[in-house]
């Protein structure tokens, strides 16, 4: 089973920064995309940045330029770096990692974390 872990969500002023964590751990064998989406009330869950495990990154429309998604193998750990916040980037911020297991096989599996909330809000 693999587990992730985030952190860092908050309340933070327009224009403000914030920065989530999400440490993944477990039965690895190779962590490939990782991953943030997130989730406004009443709204679906929208991507908002992925990293593939050689860097190549992809970012909603709305977050670019403001947002960026570094990744540090070492510690199976992805994070979120917000910039310039908006009230409109306020949601649930999920963390997921398509993961490839240790198990016989070596299966892959999609996994998701438990949600860190973000409110941007004067």
């Amino acid at each position: 089973q693999v587990q992730l872990v985030e952190s860092g969500g908050g309340l933070v002023q327009p224009g403000g920064s914030l920065r989530l964590s999400c440490a993944a751990s477990g039965s690895i064998f190779r962590i490939n995309a990782m991953g943030w989406y997130r989730q406004a009330p009443g709204k679906e869950r929208e991507l908002v940045a992925t990293i593939t495990n050689y860097g190549s990154t992809n970012y909603a429309d709305s977050v670019k330029g403001r947002f960026t998604i570094p990744r540090d193998n070492t510690k199976n750990t992805v994070y979120l770096q917000m910039n310039s916040l908006k009230p409109e980037d306020t949601a649930v911020y999920y963390c997921n990692a398509d993961v490839t297991t240790t198990g016989f096989g070596f299966p892959t599996g999609h996994y998701w974390g438990q949600g860190t909330q973000v409110t941007v809000s004067s």
